[in-house]
């Protein structure tokens, strides 16, 4: 296994603009390359259109009679993105001790971006020279890779990217394909739940560009449903005081607050300035947010207890372990191939990535090419990484719209309002469309 090694730095405001795109799902902020090699199209169930070259079909870089090698570009400077590395490494070392995908081991090569662009389209040259797919990775610098991979539209790229250019190529497949926009069920679960409050909506955004567009859409999606947002200011990526805004937003009439998007670092100083203000506001947190450090950094339970989860995974750290089979046996196989990591949502991401992969490398059979498992990921409609997810189209790159409810109840996360994981959604809630407050495209 091949590990780039980390770079040495005392760079902390890089570091703050990293944990401050942690949270971010989408960041469209590069074109990608058109390529003008040859190729054949197929047209997948959703009627998303695939192009695969015909020499990808014979393509078998990274395949030897008992082994496939993947890819994994992460940023672990500070080890901000190690979850999603590990997360990749859980899923193949599982796989593995399964006898492996028709009859192969799956070995996980590592590249480091080092938070920096050159260094990511220089791992992905590598990966496209060496290894079979890009698997798993999560980086700020993804856009830089996508250039690499726009220009090799033969080598599947199964990951979750920040960067939307990144996530439209055809040869991109996500367990949770990013669009600009929504899901309106958790906004009209809380539109339904605390009618009163609409018109005092509230968000802090990080003064990024994704950070930025990612809000523009789930802002489009409130006001399409009734919500006023009276108070949604940027902060900078190095803040880590936020008692003036919550002074601002109590003066604004800020009555419910959304922090979906922020990381936990940043999460729990907010938390603590409200505390601090004798502010208390309705709070949503979200998938980002939730972490084992976010209660205690917090303050404890008396500091947050009652704080409001939307998400679109299941309660992955364990709360749903006894409800959700994958629940425990992804987090037995973290603690197997790395001891006392703390998962994470990059972790899951890892996780799901590389079980997507699996999928579409198990049905291309005994002998496949990048082309092969190309076609078989372009055939994937429905995925839900054994429920760990809200189910997705990783074809036609439809995000979900199932989504889970959780609050804090001495200091716990539990689901709330949610159906039986027993029963025919396993656990989620699908009541609403996902709102697109920009038309995907085709």
């Amino acid at each position: 296994m091949k590990r780039a090694t980390e770079k040495n730095t005392t760079g902390r405001r890089k570091q703050g603009a990293a944990l401050a795109m942690a949270g971010l799902a989408l960041a469209a902020t590069l074109s990608a390359c058109s390529s003008t090699q040859s190729s054949s199209t197929t047209t997948t169930a959703a009627g998303t259109k695939t192009t695969i070259p015909p020499a990808a079909m014979s393509d078998s870089t990274g395949i030897t009679p008992t082994t496939v090698t993947v890819g994994n570009i992460s940023t672990l400077f500070a080890g901000l993105f190690k979850g999603a590395l590990v997360g990749t490494q859980a899923y193949a070392a599982y796989v593995n001790s399964q006898g492996g995908i028709n009859g192969r081991q799956i070995l996980v090569d590592s590249y480091d971006d080092g938070f920096q662009g050159a260094p990511n389209k220089q791992a992905m040259e590598q990966v496209v020279q060496k290894d079979f797919a890009s698997v798993g990775g999560f980086s700020l610098q993804d856009s830089y890779g996508e250039t690499v991979l726009a220009a090799n539209p033969g080598v599947p790229n199964v990951t979750v990217p920040l960067a939307q250019s990144a996530s439209d190529l055809p040869n991109t497949f996500s367990p949770d394909p990013g669009q600009i926009g929504w899901p309106l069920g958790p906004l009209k679960y809380f539109k339904t739940k605390f009618p009163g409050d609409l018109k005092g909506a509230g968000a802090l955004i990080a003064n990024q560009p994704s950070a930025v567009a990612k809000w523009a859409g789930e802002k489009a999606a409130m006001e399409s449903i009734g919500y006023k947002v009276v108070y949604s200011p940027q902060f900078d990526i190095t803040q880590t005081d936020f008692s003036q805004n919550v002074v601002a937003m109590r003066n604004a009439g800020v009555k419910i607050l959304f922090l979906e998007q922020m990381p936990e670092n940043y999460a729990s100083a907010v938390v603590k300035a409200l505390n601090q203000q004798n502010f208390h506001p309705h709070i949503v947190f979200g998938a980002s947010t939730y972490s084992e450090r976010l209660i205690p950094d917090s303050g404890g339970a008396a500091a947050i207890d009652g704080a409001y989860m939307e998400t679109l995974t299941s309660l992955f750290l364990g709360e749903d372990s006894t409800a959700i089979p994958a629940v425990n046996t992804f987090l037995t196989w973290v603690q197997k191939v790395s001891p006392g990591f703390n998962p994470d949502l990059y972790t899951l991401f890892g996780w799901v990535s590389a079980q997507l992969f699996a999928q579409g490398l198990k049905a291309a059979g005994a002998n496949p090419t990048r082309g092969s498992v190309l076609q078989q990921l372009s055939k994937i409609n429905l995925f839900t990484g054994s429920y760990l997810l809200a189910s997705s189209d990783p074809a036609g790159k439809v995000p979900p719209n199932c989504y889970i409810i959780a609050q804090v109840v001495k200091g716990k996360f539990q689901r709330l309002d949610d159906p039986p994981t027993d029963g025919s959604a396993h656990g989620f809630r699908c009541d609403a469309p996902y709102y697109y407050a920009v038309p995907p495209k085709k």
